[in-house]
This record gives C-alpha cells, sequence and structure tokens, in this order.
C-alpha cells in the first residue's frame, strides 16, 4: 500500500512539475541576461513588465554576479548554451563577443534613429557591424557634499586648517576651490582636509572613499587619473605606452590617499556598491563613481544623509584637463539562440521611443536624442549633463574597443591593485600590464 502511495505521489510531483515548467516556458518565450544592479536594473524590470503585458512574445530577465560577470557569459556563447536569448553587450567588449552574437544592422531603421543618435550606435558598432541597441551610457562624475565644500571656500579656519594640511603633505599652502575647478592635488588636499584622522575637526570621517578591490570596473573609474595626464594604452604608432609619468601620478593619487586613511580602511574591498553606501551613508565628502548613481541618490527618503546637499560636476583636471571613461552597455541577440524572431521583436521593441523614454524615466541612463532628453529628463542633472561630459572630457583607450580590452582591464586590475595593496612596487605593476598589452595586442 505505502509503495501504491508513494508512486501516486511521486507521478502527481512529476505531473505539476511539467506544468511548472511548461507555465514558465509560456509565460517567457525569450530570457534576457542583463547587467545585475542599480537603478538601470530596476528601470529594465519596468519596461520588461511592460513589454509583457502588451506585446505576444513575453521576456524573462535573468542576472549573474557583478564579478566575473562577462567571462562567465563569453563561456556560456562560446561553448553555445541557449540559457539566454538576449545578451549583455558593450563597447570595451564587443570585439570578443561579435562571434556569438547576431548581426543587428538591419533592425537600425527611422524609428532607432529617432530614438538613439548614431554616435550611441557607433558604440555597438564592431568592425562596421552592429551587434547590439545602447541602453545605458556610462562615464563618471565626481560627486560631493554642496554643504561642506560651500562651507570650505567661505569659512576663514576652516581655510587656515587646509592650508596647513597641504603645505605639510603636498609641499605647498593651497586655498579651496570650487570642486567643478579642482585638479587632482586639489582633490587629495580636500580628501586630507576632510579626513577626521587628519583634521579632527572635520565634519565627517572620511574625505573621500576609492574603490580599489581588485576588479576591471574599478580600473575604468581610476584611469581618469592617467588620462587626464595625457596617459593612454598606446600611441599613434602601436606602441606601449603604460610606463609613463602620465600612469605613475595617476597611481600615486589612489596609493598616497590610502596610506594617509584618506578613504575607508576596507577599500581594497570597495566597489560600486560599498562605495555609494560610504558616501550616501554621510561619511564622505566627496567621490568618483559612475553616472548611474544620480539616480539612486535623489530619490527621496533614500540617503537622508545627503538629501539635498549634493550636486555632481566634472572629474578633476590634469595637465590634459579633466577626462572620463566612458562606454555604453547594450542588448544584443545570441546567435545560439533558437528564438531568434522572439529577441529580433524584443530588440525592436526596445529601439522604440516609448520604451527608452520609459526607461529614462525610471531611473536609466539611455544614450537617446534630445527630444526623448528633453522631453523626460526632468531635473535629472546626471542626463542633462551626460551628452556635454562625454563631447568634452570622454575618453577611449587607443585599443580599448578590440577584443583584448576586456582582459586588459582585469590585468591591470590585478596589477595596481597589488600596488595599492603595498604587495608590489609600482615598476613591477607597470612592467606586468606593459607586457600584458604587448602579448594582447600581438594576437
Amino acid at each position: 500500500m505505502n509503495k501504491i502511495k508513494a508512486l501516486i505521489n511521486s507521478l502527481v510531483a512529476g505531473l505539476f512539475a511539467t506544468l511548472t515548467l511548461l507555465s514558465i516556458s509560456a509565460s517567457a518565450n525569450i530570457t534576457v541576461l542583463a547587467w545585475p544592479g542599480g537603478p538601470a536594473e530596476e528601470a529594465l524590470r519596468k519596461v520588461v513588465d511592460h513589454y509583457n503585458k502588451t506585446s505576444d512574445s513575453k521576456a524573462e530577465l535573468l542576472y549573474f554576479s557583478r564579478d566575473n560577470f562577462f567571462d562567465k557569459m563569453l563561456a556560456d556563447v562560446a561553448a553555445g548554451s541557449k540559457d539566454f536569448d538576449v545578451m549583455l553587450t558593450a563597447t570595451y567588449s564587443l570585439g570578443k563577443y561579435a562571434p556569438f552574437m547576431t548581426p543587428i544592422n538591419d533592425m537600425v531603421n527611422e524609428e532607432v534613429l529617432s530614438t538613439f543618435s548614431q554616435g550611441a550606435i557607433d558604440t555597438q558598432t564592431y568592425q562596421g557591424t552592429v551587434y547590439g541597441l545602447p541602453t545605458d551610457l556610462s562615464l563618471h562624475f565626481l560627486y560631493y557634499r554642496e554643504d561642506l565644500i560651500n562651507e570650505l571656500l567661505s569659512n576663514s579656519s576652516w581655510q587656515a586648517t587646509y592650508a596647513k594640511i597641504s603645505a605639510e603633505y603636498l609641499g605647498k599652502e593651497m586655498k579651496p576651490k570650487a570642486a567643478e575647478d579642482w585638479n587632482w592635488d586639489d582633490f587629495i588636499a580636500s580628501a586630507l582636509f576632510f579626513t577626521r584622522s587628519i583634521n579632527p575637526d572635520s565634519p565627517v570621517p572620511y574625505g573621500t572613499v576609492l574603490q580599489m578591490k581588485n576588479l576591471l570596473f574599478n580600473i575604468m573609474i581610476w584611469q581618469g587619473t592617467a588620462a587626464s595626464y595625457g596617459g593612454d594604452w598606446r600611441d599613434a604608432d602601436g606602441n606601449i605606452t603604460i610606463d609613463s609619468d602620465a600612469y605613475r601620478r595617476g597611481l600615486k593619487i589612489y596609493k598616497d590617499l590610502f596610506d594617509a586613511e584618506a578613504t575607508p580602511a576596507d577599500s581594497l574591498s570597495y566597489e560600486y556598491a560599498e562605495a555609494n553606501a560610504a558616501f550616501g551613508s554621510g561619511k564622505v565628502a566627496f567621490y568618483t563613481q559612475w553616472s548611474a548613481a544620480y539616480a539612486d541618490f535623489i530619490k527621496p527618503g533614500e540617503y537622508p544623509a545627503i538629501e539635498g546637499n549634493f550636486t555632481i560636476t566634472n572629474q578633476p583636471a590634469g595637465d590634459m584637463g579633466p577626462k572620463t571613461h566612458f562606454h555604453s552597455l547594450g542588448l544584443g541577440i545570441n546567435a545560439n539562440s533558437d528564438k531568434q524572431d522572439e529577441a529580433r521583436a524584443f530588440l525592436s521593441f526596445l529601439g522604440t521611443n516609448e520604451a527608452m523614454s520609459m526607461f529614462l524615466k525610471e531611473g536609466g541612463q539611455p544614450p537617446v536624442t534630445d527630444p526623448i532628453m528633453n522631453a523626460h529628463a526632468g531635473d535629472r542633472l546626471d542626463m542633462l549633463m551626460m551628452a556635454e561630459h562625454t563631447a568634452k572630457y570622454g575618453k577611449v583607450m587607443n585599443g580599448g574597443t578590440e577584443g583584448g580590452a576586456f582582459a586588459i582591464y582585469a590585468n591591470m586590475a590585478e596589477n595596481f591593485t597589488a600596488y595599492w595593496a603595498g604587495d608590489m612596487d609600482v615598476d613591477t605593476a607597470i612592467v606586468n600590464v606593459t607586457k600584458f598589452l604587448e602579448a594582447e595586442f600581438a594576437k
């Protein structure tokens, strides 16, 4: 009797599992692998929900961990995986993923070009072939507490302390400047001034927060320092130019601030989320961060410690002025997918004014045309500044869109983080990175 009962239970369980799979299949015709975290994830979820309510085709979102995201995606598509039909694309990795993606040049029609500029489409183009539609433009801003910087600019007692600290640490007495006029010495001096272990009267524990985890995306933030001094991966003749004054100066900025404890002691484990938490909690006066963070910080009630007291501007200047890394993330089609038509239908929807207007209003940062931007950006200062800052300060390293770019960033993260942590001298780190670039570009 017990055996019969067990058999019946097993059959019922199997039937239930089958019905569940059929239900999932019916409600999710395609799977979309997208970038996790931040306001862009929330915005995309709402856009996909709208798509599912208004379309015969359905989409389901899939997210990997940010750590090793692209390595896992590459391993999957290279192995012929059909676990996702639509996949993430990025300016800096198109060359690596292009062999496993479906070209979509024919989808760039009048509707798409009324949604995205040709320049935005170009960030998803490799060797003349379009592989994705750009959903997010990413660059870096200096986020700072207006209340603190304004006090520094008007308080003579604070200014006297600032001059004393800058003389001690930088060898010269400095006067505070408006944040938009900072060079990297101003950044350093201000970070030291607002660090309580250096200035006991500082209203915050730390001047800044540096993202120093061994993670390639952190190198993208950092490289604005080297680029502002004229640094590049290679010159016009293809010679590797990492061993340069520009790179040494940029690396030293992070090293000096970390050693001076002007950033939290555990910054070597910090990336996007940890840095946002530090600034959003009111423990930090300013920092450089991805443009995506702005949409989170302006949400009413989310970050009371800084609400109404922060703003953004360009990163500090080097000899060549301010510079910022920039790229676009987008979505394209996995060539392994058996659902090419459904994937194309989803991308066609993403390319409409309707979809990107919704994405923008919900907190995303799409590189949309001026009519959409002007109609829907509202008080999103980040969106209103992005096009100008990309044009004026944007820097793509020579080789930064080629197939090996992703691996280069990862190698820099490994070596430069070791230098900042005190586990490697700067000469060894630069030699290691130089040799790696020579090998990558020789392939």
